[in-house]
């Protein structure tokens, strides 16, 4: 059996789709797919299917709802009895529960593949950047793109979709570390066309320019980035961001050097889009001072 939420919704096994087609049916198994083997509240699906408005017959019809995906849980051959399915999407008090084991849902494989990779940050990067790298393979897509959302939905998916984005992020520090600036440009580019506000990918692309000779393409990606900040935000880039600016400036040889990307911008895990900065120093200097990487910030 295999659930996939990174991507168009899909209950199948064998090759062969399960998949309810009913628009409050799927997003209802959404909603529990994302807290697998959690206790939903009815109140929490019911908000999640009807928002402010629930009809007064919002509890029996969200029973017919579960009714019906247990239905599609026994065409399942694995499963293939509505008392199977009842083990499987079960009633507990106040709420449902979907049972899922961990290698059927590929958010959990998400989750296992970004907690291996982390922890091999700066010390395997090489590890690192495959283990993220499979991670982020999983993604087919936005996820959940042809499932119409609720508010409950709306809000897991922020939080899912920005931890994609520092997942990446992660991944490309680690391939600067590695020395492939010249294979991350490509990208790059397309992620900062995506997030015209993340200082952190913006700060990686200026990096990756930097080692390619491309001095003056980096300092217009900041020129772009700050014209953004103001115009959207009424802001100006960060100072690590401006340092970085007079790295490369300058020419510091601390940028040249992948063995010292700690000492480059990037964004701390799970920083939202936009200005993934913290009164800690989310954000690592490139030269803080120049010439003194040792003094740099790691996250």
């Amino acid at each position: 059996m295999e659930f996939s939420v990174l991507g168009p919704l899909r209950m199948s096994e064998g090759g062969k789709s399960y998949t309810p087609t009913a628009p409050k049916q799927r997003q209802l198994l959404t909603l529990l797919l994302l807290n697998a083997n959690q206790v939903v509240s009815t109140g929490t699906c019911i908000e999640e299917l009807w928002d402010n408005s629930p009809p007064n017959s919002a509890l029996s019809t969200l029973q017919s709802y579960i009714l019906q995906l247990r239905r599609s849980l026994r065409r399942v051959p694995r499963i293939g009895s509505l008392q199977a399915a009842r083990l499987i999407l079960e009633t507990r008090d106040g709420g449902y529960l979907l049972a899922v084991r961990s290698d059927e849902l590929d958010t959990d494989r998400f989750w296992s593949l970004v907690r291996e990779g982390r922890s091999a940050l700066h010390h395997d990067d090489v590890r690192a950047s495959a283990c993220l790298s499979e991670a982020l393979r999983l993604w087919q897509g936005a996820a959940l793109s042809d499932v119409q959302r609720g508010p409950v939905l709306r809000a897991l998916l922020v939080g899912l979709e920005e931890e994609r984005t520092s997942v990446r992020e992660q991944r490309i520090a680690a391939d600067l570390r590695l020395g492939r600036h010249q294979e991350l440009l490509g990208e790059l580019s397309r992620l900062t066309a995506k997030y015209p506000m993340h200082e952190g990918l913006h700060a990686q692309f200026m990096l990756a320019l930097h080692r390619t000779g491309r001095r003056t393409q980096a300092l217009e990606v900041l020129r772009q980035l700050s014209t953004v900040l103001r115009d959207e935000l009424g802001l100006d880039p960060s100072a690590r961001v401006r340092r970085l600016h007079q790295a490369i400036l300058a020419g510091d040889p601390v940028l040249d050097v992948p063995a010292c990307t700690d000492s480059v911008l990037t964004a701390e895990p799970g920083a939202p889009a936009g200005r993934p900065l913290s009164a800690g120093g989310g954000l690592v200097a490139a030269g803080v001072p120049a010439r003194r990487p040792e003094q740099l910030v790691r996250h």
